[in-house]
């Protein structure tokens, strides 16, 4: 089957593309190209074996810290140690004090500690010495690394590649020895997309009229027909309204309902519309302050009141304007997080662990989560509905 040509669609380019690419903007094309080295990457590949087996004693927490020792920035994983070892020499790992210790088999100097109930694979300390040789580079948060634009690489099967994207997921296939799947049958075509962009089945008449369809752009003129269709809002729109906590009632005590439903069909409205995701986000955020905001612009302000609100008559306003704001900030994070994995992207982390007192297990810092929190917080509102 013909595969529709690229076509310039916010939110369905996003949801469809991004996970797809996600590898190939944040580490490059080392990362995909069939038949290169695989390049160790310490957010992908690294961090993770430092941050589950390394961080309680040697990460963000000062107070935790053990031998002065911070695996979790490049400056204190170079620097030079109270014994004069360095944990990490980049380009050396035979030098490297973490790979001595890793490997070590006197109980005293192993790391990590045997009686910590942390453990580090033999493949996970190979990666580790891969990385320290190719110059132990650290890399920030994902989120926070602007996408690199590199060019589609060769297959060994161009035939079966359509797009350039297929050409990044082939790569990948042949890397793990394996090739694309033969393509399915028109039923189940119509089938997976129609389930897909709208969340019901095809009817027996649209099944047949697939099948009958024998023009070259059969399959393109089924994918407009639904995305055209006023189901595919409403299916995008239950994604978006779960993580943005929307419900018809209060959610506590008596659980009554309210009448936020407006806001609902504006979501769908504007999936429908395909409105950029820019304006998606600052209307429902902040649309009654846009200049000359119009009803619809302050409908969409609707996200802010979708938490889970109380009617108890005996509650405290300020406990409550805290715990709105707290819910707000959560969510605001979260959903930005959230627009594809059909639940990641737009800023790629969440802000729920900055509401520790430091903030350390986040890219988020408490101070800019407080900052966050200061916004819904200077709109007074009444703390019962």
């Amino acid at each position: 089957m013909p595969t529709p040509p690229f076509r310039t669609r916010s939110f369905r380019t996003i949801s469809i593309c991004l996970s797809v690419v996600a590898e190939v903007a944040v580490y490059g094309s080392s990362a995909v190209h069939a038949g290169a080295p695989r390049h160790v990457n310490y957010s992908r590949d690294i961090r993770p074996i430092l941050s589950n087996s390394c961080y309680k004693c040697h990460g963000p927490d000062a107070q935790e810290r053990k031998a002065g020792l911070r695996l979790d920035k490049k400056d204190g994983a170079y620097a030079k140690l109270e014994s004069g070892d360095r944990a990490i020499v980049p380009g050396a790992a035979a030098k490297s004090a973490l790979i001595q210790r890793l490997t070590s088999h006197d109980p005293d100097m192993k790391m990590p500690p045997p009686d910590s109930g942390k453990t580090v694979t033999a493949e996970q300390i190979e990666l580790i010495k891969a990385w320290i040789d190719e110059g132990a580079e650290f890399h920030p948060h994902w989120a926070f690394v602007p996408p690199q634009h590199v060019s589609a690489p060769k297959i060994k099967t161009p035939y079966a590649a359509r797009n350039p994207i297929d050409l990044f997921i082939i790569t990948r296939l042949e890397e793990e020895g394996l090739a694309p799947s033969p393509e399915a049958d028109k039923t189940t075509l119509i089938r997976r997309a129609t389930l897909d962009l709208t969340g019901l089945p095809p009817t027996l008449g649209e099944v047949d009229a697939f099948l009958a369809d024998r023009s070259p752009n059969a399959y393109e003129k089924l994918v407009d027909r639904l995305l055209a269709s006023p189901q595919y809002g409403e299916q995008m729109t239950r994604d978006w309204l779960d993580a943005a906590r929307y419900g018809d009632t209060h959610g506590l005590h008596l659980d009554n309902e309210r009448s936020i439903w407006p806001y609902r069909d504006w979501v769908i409205r504007a999936f429908n519309s395909n409105k950029p995701f820019d304006q998606f986000a600052v209307e429902q955020l902040a649309g009654d302050l846009l200049p000359h905001a119009t009803v619809d612009q302050r409908v969409a302000t609707g996200f802010n009141r979708c938490n889970v609100t109380t009617g108890e008559g005996g509650a405290i306003d300020e406990e409550f304007y805290v715990r709105y704001a707290v819910d707000r900030v959560q969510t605001c994070a979260t959903i930005t997080n959230s627009i594809r994995s059909r639940k990641k992207s737009s800023i790629g982390c969440s802000a729920t662990s900055a509401a520790s007192p430091n903030g350390r297990w986040t890219a988020t810092p408490s101070c800019r989560r407080r900052q966050f929190a200061s916004l819904p917080s200077r709109t007074r509102r009444i703390s019962t509905d």
